[in-house]
């Protein structure tokens, strides 16, 4: 008898004992054993992590070139993420035009940029931002069509809510990788729905609503009530009174406020999820563990406000949920800045990478939108002009905006996190030709110690410890 045959039949006696041990361990109540929350990956398992993806053009060849690190991190891991804030379009062949409301601007990128995104190493992308539906639907059709034929997998939009709220699987050498996206920064339009009877599903993103809170003194409080109990009759819903009533509430003029105790003349945002929202997205968390090796969870947020580095209050609630619903990573981005790292049951919570690419400098062609919302006639100067005087006299002419980290995620093989290297880089914010900002590079030695002392600074309210050994940040998490 062959080698090759005595080989085949120890293997598939082998399968059967180990279907025979199954049997004994399967819960006799159909629940899934307690393991099901564990990887299956290599001890040594990677994950490179990145925030923001906002470009317009092909960049890897320049980075190659200039940055050859930089690419050289991107390409070392299992998996590399990041969230792809923006719409791959040809306007020539695209059909569809910009819609009314935008995600802030009317973001748009060279149909190559996802073959280029995967050129550099991206192989998941995070997709339900508000930028989802700069293009309207068809944009972001054609966007995730230019993904899928990259052979970039995404996650966060759908032709129905169900569609946009399932995990997405990435099959690679070290496993099968489940991605769920969220958002709770998007357009009304934006947010995907399912069908019900005759009436069909709306295409867009997966969005977990949220609602906003004023905490203000008690006196303050009364003061609000007085404002709105003026206001003529029959101009506020009776829904809306009765609401008040109820909860305490307040409801002026579309702010919703609630008194604290002890609060002084300050003010405080609160702000709570959508219930069925929450358990939803929580469900295909769990889904997407229970059939795949290791799981990735993303969220793109804009609470408080991107002037915050410090989350909303209900993300923590939702990262440590992610987790005990089996999230091995949970990677926050949206406010366009860095925000702190927890560790949360050996798995690492990002509540903001910042960004990664941030060419706003170089979006064009632009909209008619976007002049008129900048007050500036389209003929006036040039879209390059525009946008250098936005930038300087909008949000984003700080520093802060052009500084981030490339996180690398090491594990050990039931997906236990075992270190984190943080990679500072800059995007040319300072001594930069204006085509050059948003483009990454590895930071400086004394840009390394700046960002890096932000990331300490901000991280240490959740107990991350991080000590910095050549200009890297280090995190590294004991076997207790």
């Amino acid at each position: 008898m062959g080698s090759s045959l005595l080989a085949t039949m120890s293997f598939c006696k082998g399968k059967q004992m180990d279907n025979q041990q199954s049997n004994t361990n399967f819960s006799p109540d159909g629940k899934l054993l307690p393991s099901w929350r564990d990887a299956n990956v290599p001890d040594g398992f990677t994950l490179v992590a990145v925030g923001d993806l906002v470009i317009d053009d092909v960049l890897s060849p320049r980075l190659k070139m200039e940055s050859p690190e930089l690419i050289d991190l991107l390409q070392s891991a299992h998996v590399t993420f990041g969230n792809f804030e923006s719409t791959a379009i040809d306007l020539r062949k695209f059909g569809g035009y910009p819609e009314a409301e935008s995600g802030g601007s009317w973001l748009i990128s060279s149909p190559r940029v996802p073959q280029d995104l995967k050129a550099m190493g991206f192989n998941l992308l995070g997709r339900a931002n508000n930028h989802t539906t700069d293009w309207g639907v068809k944009g972001m059709r054609q966007t995730d069509d230019l993904l899928e034929k990259a052979g970039i997998v995404h996650a966060g939009t759908g032709e129905t809510l169900a569609e946009a709220r399932a995990p997405r699987f990435l099959s690679t050498s070290a496993g099968r990788i489940s991605l769920v996206s969220i958002a709770s920064r998007f357009e009304a339009m934006s947010r995907a729905t399912d069908p019900l009877g005759q009436i069909p599903g709306r295409p867009g993103v997966n969005a977990l609503r949220t609602t906003r809170y004023v905490l203000v003194s008690p006196s303050q409080l009364e003061q609000l009530a007085a404002i709105r109990d003026a206001q003529p009759k029959g101009s506020v819903r009776a829904s809306i009174m009765a609401s008040d009533q109820k909860t305490g509430t307040v409801t002026l003029f579309g702010t919703q406020y609630r008194a604290k105790p002890d609060i002084g003349d300050s003010l405080e945002f609160t702000v709570s999820m959508h219930e069925n929202d929450l358990m939803e997205i929580l469900r295909n968390i769990r889904q997407g563990k229970q059939t795949s090796d290791f799981s990735v969870v993303t969220m793109h947020t804009h609470e408080p406000g991107n002037y915050s580095d410090v989350p909303p209050d209900f993300l923590p609630v939702l990262a440590r949920q992610a987790i005990d619903n089996g999230a091995d990573a949970f990677i926050g981005h949206g406010p366009h800045r860095l925000r702190g790292i927890e560790i949360y049951k050996k798995k690492p919570i990002f509540y903001s990478l910042g960004n990664f690419f941030f060419m706003e400098n170089t979006q064009q062609p632009l909209t008619r939108d976007a002049f008129e919302k900048g007050h500036i006639d389209p003929y006036a100067m040039t879209e390059a002009e525009f946008l250098e005087y936005k930038r300087v006299k909008g949000v984003f002419g700080e520093r802060v905006w052009y500084e981030s980290v490339v996180t690398r995620n090491r594990y050990d093989k039931v997906g236990n996190l075992k270190e984190i290297f943080l990679y500072p880089i800059e995007m040319h914010w300072e001594n930069a030709r204006d085509a050059d900002r948003g483009i990454p590079h590895i930071a400086s030695p004394t840009a390394s110690k700046r960002i890096l002392d932000t990331l300490q600074r901000l991280s240490d309210p959740y107990g991350t410890k991080i000590s910095v050994v050549n200009d890297i940040g280090v995190i590294r998490v004991s076997d207790d």
